[in-house]
């Protein structure tokens, strides 16, 4: 019998050795699941989304994250849930030809033709673009990114008006979405900055009419914070 009980020990030993290998096998591959699921998460949104993954990856496994970790994942999420809200508003009003919606890593940029907000040649605003404009101060009010306002132009040079050169037009454009942005949008000057680039930035050749249209543009830009 005591033959027996040894080998029944000895099998016990084996049995509990192999339970040990499988629990470190186990996590060998939890932590290739983990780390593909980065590489997954960064190849769709880049470090925002990456960010957001470990974050709650981090909480899922008994992690803790810091305040102003969660504070910036939160900016994060405004930020993404404002370009949504803009490219609804302007799908529902019809404004794709002339307007979009763009996010890259470190801005979400709203570009809006120059037939949206003024006529040809000309710095002042259009009746019509007050809408969209309002819109736009709406929903970034109470974020607290800074704004950059650009003024674009096509490669045809001003004839006559009130502007000598592109230089004056775009950057005489960008200054009357500042001031309206500032005077009736409620965000804060300070936030608010802006720039001319005539025709030196296209987003178009400028060898066609629909290339040249393209270019005259005013793009907003809303500075995407760090995590």
């Amino acid at each position: 019998m005591a033959i027996y009980r040894d080998r029944d020990e000895d099998f016990e030993e084996l049995m509990n050795k192999g339970a040990l290998w499988s629990v470190t096998y186990g996590d060998l591959m939890s932590f290739l699941m983990i780390f593909f699921l980065m590489l997954f998460l960064f190849s769709i949104g880049g470090k925002t989304r990456l960010a957001a993954g470990l974050s709650g990856m981090q909480k899922r496994f008994g992690g803790e994250t810091s305040e102003a970790g969660l504070e910036g994942q939160r900016d994060k999420e405004r930020e993404l849930a404002m370009a949504e809200q803009m490219q609804t508003k302007l799908h529902s009003a019809g404004l794709e030809k002339f307007a979009s919606v763009e996010v890259t890593e470190r801005r979400i940029r709203v570009v809006l033709r120059e037939p949206v907000l003024f006529m040809t040649g000309e710095a002042e605003l259009k009746t019509g673009a007050i809408p969209m404009l309002r819109e736009f101060a709406e929903t970034v009010r109470e974020m607290p990114n800074l704004v950059v306002v650009e003024g674009h132009t096509d490669n045809i040079p001003v004839a006559g008006g009130r502007f000598q050169s592109n230089w004056e037009l775009s950057m005489a454009r960008a200054a009357s979405v500042i001031r309206y942005l500032t005077k009736e949008g409620g965000i804060e000057p300070p936030r608010v900055s802006g720039v001319g680039f005539a025709e030196h930035h296209p987003a178009a050749p400028n060898d066609t009419p629909d290339g040249r249209a393209k270019n005259r543009r005013i793009e907003l830009s809303l500075i995407r914070k760090e995590l």
